[in-house]
């Protein structure tokens, strides 16, 4: 094969074929298999270069309106004109993964307010107390009496397993599902990148004025990342649910926020890091030796009470 030809992609496919060998003890088959895509998307203020994220394509104008909320440049669907692709001039190449934002206001204004409050990631070193508090003056703890039983969360396993039809495809995607407090899925977006599939979702409901989410379930298909808790805190989801661990500054966030945070989601039971208030088991047992406020699943199936 060409190398160059392998990055030949029809604009706007999710999923490309690929051929591979597959090994199976000492024999081998030649085959095809399904990769979930990774391209560059350009987002763009007033024509104006502004970022560039690594995505899957699909939702691209859901996942450009989610950034731009959960980093703080707009607070809400009144303060998009427009969300299109960029057509291009004479010679600009691949202008199917540029989006062009208009902004309602001061781009200006807009473009200072990210310097000043964007939250970088954990890669950077930035003290976890100090960011949790940038975000905080920001930002107020999520209010919210929703109140859902144990007894709920396995079921929105089942829910988004049956919704991720690219991942069925690939197993290559991580997922992001927005549930109500019945366990009714809302919107699902898949995505290779897991903040990808989290602004997804807030964008849909970001565009279509269903902000904020304070009575809602947001669960990630991998782990929880302070990313994921700070964009859910911003469109003010009082539960998130994670199939994997969440972070120590996830947690801590969680706390912050007053949010609650569930994690090591299975079949059998799950761990509750953060706002067990709002989980309502059949049963609960105290226990003398699991710290802190949250209240936690010591193992799947055995619910304590901090």
């Amino acid at each position: 094969m060409d190398p160059d030809s392998a990055f030949e992609v029809s604009r706007g496919v999710a999923v490309v074929p690929h051929s591979i060998l597959r090994v199976h003890g000492a024999d081998g088959t030649e085959t095809l298999d399904q990769l979930a895509v990774e391209e560059p998307l350009e987002i763009r203020l007033g024509g104006l270069a502004f970022t560039v994220t690594m995505r899957t394509p699909g939702a691209d104008e859901d996942l450009v309106a989610g950034l731009l909320h959960t980093e703080g440049l707009i607070r809400g669907a009144d303060n998009l004109d427009v969300i299109a692709r960029y057509r291009g001039t004479d010679g600009e190449t691949d202008p199917g993964n540029v989006i062009n934002v208009l902004l309602k206001g001061d781009v200006q204004v807009a473009r200072e307010r990210l310097r000043r409050s964007l939250v970088v990631s954990s890669a950077c070193g930035v003290c976890g107390k100090v960011t949790i508090d940038s975000i905080k003056t920001a930002c107020p703890p999520v209010v919210s009496d929703a109140a859902v039983p144990a007894g709920l969360f396995p079921r929105l396993l089942d829910s988004m397993a049956a919704a991720q039809s690219t991942f069925e495809r690939t197993g290559g995607l991580h997922a992001a599902g927005l549930f109500d407090t019945d366990g009714i899925l809302v919107v699902l977006r898949e995505d290779i990148g897991r903040h990808n599939a989290v602004d997804k979702v807030i964008g849909h409901m970001l565009r279509t004025r269903r902000l904020p989410l304070d009575r809602h379930i947001l669960m990630v298909s991998g782990r929880a990342s302070f990313e994921i808790m700070q964009k859910a805190w911003v469109a003010r989801v009082p539960i998130v649910a994670a199939v994997s661990a969440p972070s120590s500054m996830a947690a801590q966030m969680a706390l912050a926020a007053n949010m609650t945070l569930v994690g090591f989601l299975r079949p059998s039971g799950f761990n509750v890091y953060s706002g067990a208030q709002r989980v309502l088991p059949a049963n609960t047992r105290p226990s003398s030796h699991a710290p802190g406020r949250a209240g936690r699943l010591a193992a799947p199936g055995a619910l304590t009470e901090a």
